[in-house]
């Protein structure tokens, strides 16, 4: 019954913004980490940006560092991507997720892989 529901990919010139959304539900939200991940085509997910539980912690890519920023919204149980200055490389299915075991931290080696829930994704392409 854990559902995460992701929303706001489409397609955008290099240098534009999309702000990515997920609605989290079933599950107590404020209890466990939730980050995004991504996957570019012919590569291996990644993870992109998280919150640790109760967001005592948040993790960026070196790559996206300074362009993107994640944030959550408890009254709705919901969590953003704000993306900033989009390069191309930033073309990938981008994934909302969330972990019950972990320490949240979604740069951890086998984090793209162990992580508990996932919801369906949503597409960002970036033209040059």
């Amino acid at each position: 019954q854990v559902r995460l529901v992701e929303s706001g990919g489409g397609l955008v010139q290099s240098g534009g913004s999309l702000r990515l959304s997920c609605k989290a539900s079933g599950y107590s939200f404020d209890h466990f980490p939730i980050g995004w991940f991504r996957q570019a085509p012919g590569k291996e997910r990644e993870g992109v940006s998280c919150l640790s539980s109760g967001g005592r912690s948040t993790y960026y890519r070196d790559s996206v560092k300074g362009r993107f920023t994640i944030s959550r919204d408890r009254a709705t149980n919901t969590v953003y991507l704000q993306m900033d200055n989009l390069k191309p490389e930033d073309t990938a299915v981008y994934y909302c997720a969330t972990d019950f075991e972990s320490n949240g931290n979604c740069l951890n080696p086998g984090a793209s892989y162990q992580w508990d829930y996932w919801g369906q994704g949503t597409q960002v392409i970036v033209s040059s």
